[in-house]
C-alpha cells in the first residue's frame, strides 16, 4: 500500500508541475475544469446521490456553473480569448465571485465548529449537493485567476506549498505535541497544536519567501497566513460531509489515495482565499 500511495504521489506531482509550467496559461482553467468535474462526480456520491443518471445529472450542473462562472469573469469559452494580464472590469468580476467563495468558507466554518448539530441544516441531500457547488466553483475561480498573473505558475505553485506546509507542520507537531482536539466530533486526529504548528511551518515559509526574493514581508504573509488558515477548514469540510454519509474515502480513482476530493480538500478553501488577496492587493506577487 505504501509503494502504491508514493507511486500515486510521484506521478500526481509530475503530471501536475508539467501542466502548470508547460501548458499554456490560458489552457490551465480547462485543466483545473477537468479536475474540479472528477470532484464533482465524487460529490454527488457525498451528498447521497447513489444513482448513475442523478450523478450525471449533478456533474451536468457543475459543468453548467463553471461555465457561467467562466462567462461571467469574461474567459469563456474555456480555453480562448485569454491574457496572461487581466483587464480591470475582468478584475473585479473575479474578486465578485471570490468574495461569495470566501463568504460561504466563513459559514462552513461555523457549520464545522457546530457539527453534528448543524447537520440539521445541511444534512438533506439536495443541501449537500449544493454544498459542493460552494466548495468546486470557488475553487475553480481562484486557481484561475492566480494562474493568469504574472507569474502565475509559481504563484499557484505557492498555494500548494503553503497547504503542503500546513499538513506536514501540523502533523508533525501534533504528533508530538497534540493534546487538545480542534474539531473532535469531525476529524479526531486533528490538535490545535498541530493547527499552531501548521500556522509555524507557514511562518517560516513566508521568512523564506522574504529573504529569497524582493517581496515585502507583510505582503508575503497577507498572502500565506490566511491562506494556511482556511486550507485546514477545506480538509475539515470534507471529513464532516464523509462522516455524515458514513464513508472513509470520497472514492477510488487514486490507488492509495481514495478520491480525487481526498487530495484537494484543502485546496478548494485555499485556493479562493489566496486570489480574493492576490486580487485586493492588486498585486503580481511572484
Amino acid at each position: 500500500m505504501l509503494k502504491q500511495r508514493i507511486l500515486t504521489a510521484c506521478v500526481l506531482a509530475a503530471t501536475f508541475l508539467a501542466v502548470l509550467f508547460f501548458l499554456p496559461a490560458k489552457l490551465f482553467p480547462a485543466f483545473v475544469a477537468l479536475i474540479v468535474l472528477l470532484g464533482a462526480w465524487e460529490w454527488s456520491n457525498l451528498s447521497g446521490i447513489t444513482g448513475v443518471a442523478g450523478r450525471i445529472g449533478y456533474l451536468l450542473a457543475q459543468a453548467a456553473a463553471l461555465l457561467l462562472a467562466a462567462m461571467y469573469v469574461g474567459i469563456a469559452p474555456l480555453g480562448t480569448a485569454l491574457e496572461p494580464a487581466l483587464a480591470a472590469s475582468v478584475d473585479d468580476r473575479f474578486s465578485h465571485l471570490l468574495l461569495a467563495g470566501c463568504t460561504w468558507w466563513a459559514v462552513a466554518l461555523l457549520w464545522v465548529q457546530g457539527y453534528p448539530s448543524s447537520s440539521l441544516l445541511w444534512g438533506r441531500r439536495s443541501l449537500r449537493a449544493l454544498m459542493g457547488f460552494f466548495v468546486l466553483v470557488p475553487a475553480w475561480i481562484g486557481f484561475s485567476y492566480v494562474r493568469l498573473q504574472d507569474n502565475g505558475a509559481w504563484l499557484v505553485l505557492m498555494i500548494v506549498a503553503v497547504v503542503a506546509a500546513a499538513d506536514i507542520g501540523g502533523y508533525f507537531v501534533g504528533k508530538r505535541f497534540g493534546k487538545r482536539k480542534l474539531a473532535p466530533a469531525v476529524s479526531p486526529g486533528k490538535t490545535w497544536e498541530g493547527f499552531l504548528g501548521g500556522i509555524g511551518a507557514n511562518i517560516l515559509f513566508a521568512l523564506v519567501l522574504w529573504l529569497t526574493t524582493e517581496n515585502a514581508l507583510l505582503a508575503v504573509l497577507a498572502l500565506v497566513v490566511p491562506t494556511s488558515l482556511v486550507s485546514v477548514l477545506g480538509d475539515l469540510l470534507e471529513s464532516m460531509v464523509k462522516r455524515e454519509r458514513g464513508i472513509k474515502d470520497s472514492g477510488t480513482l487514486l490507488p492509495g489515495h481514495g478520491g480525487v476530493l481526498d487530495r484537494v480538500d484543502s485546496l478548494t478553501a485555499a485556493a479562493p482565499v489566496f486570489a480574493l488577496v492576490l486580487a485586493v492587493s492588486q498585486s503580481s506577487f511572484g
